[in-house]
């Protein structure tokens, strides 16, 4: 049987995806103590990775939904950190959300509410969290957007 949070996502019609494999040489995420730290999880889903820099012809929407896709990644990395069971969630920790954008840009906090919205959608109180919405000049591979998270487990 699903947990209640494989149920709300199933409600919301999201599946996980496998959790992405490392680019480089770290690992995905780090467990001390009661406390998970998910290495940043880029804009990438089925059709490849959502290239794009803000204040550059990229919208804000559409940035807002690549936010959205590192959100999910953050759980599809929690989820495999909790052995499958997200029911073991205590509660989203801390946000960290890099946005690929123009030195004029100044809506990264719209953009990161991607993944900020997904978290509360999917765990509700739980999943209200500290954050920081950081612009950056270039992201990895030039994807859009690129989240990390600190999740408190059970």
């Amino acid at each position: 049987m699903s947990g209640k949070f494989e149920t709300r996502l199933n409600e919301l019609g999201i599946t996980l995806p496998n959790s992405p494999a490392p680019a480089a040489n770290y690992v995905p995420f780090v467990q001390v103590g009661d406390l998970v730290y998910v290495s940043g999880q880029i804009a990438m889903d089925a059709d490849g990775m959502i290239l794009g820099k803000l204040g550059d012809g990229f919208s804000v929407d559409d940035a807002y939904k690549a936010a959205r896709v590192c959100g999910i990644n953050l759980i599809a990395q929690l989820s495999a950190a909790c052995g499958g069971d997200l029911d073991c969630l205590v509660r989203v920790v801390k946000l960290n959300g890099f946005v690929n954008a123009t030195q004029d840009f100044t809506d990264h906090p719209k953009v990161v509410n991607g993944t900020s919205d997904l978290m509360v959608e999917v765990f509700g109180d739980q999943g209200r969290h500290a954050r920081a919405a950081v612009g950056s000049s270039s992201l990895p591979f030039g994807v859009a957007v690129e989240v990390e998270g600190i999740f408190q487990i059970a």
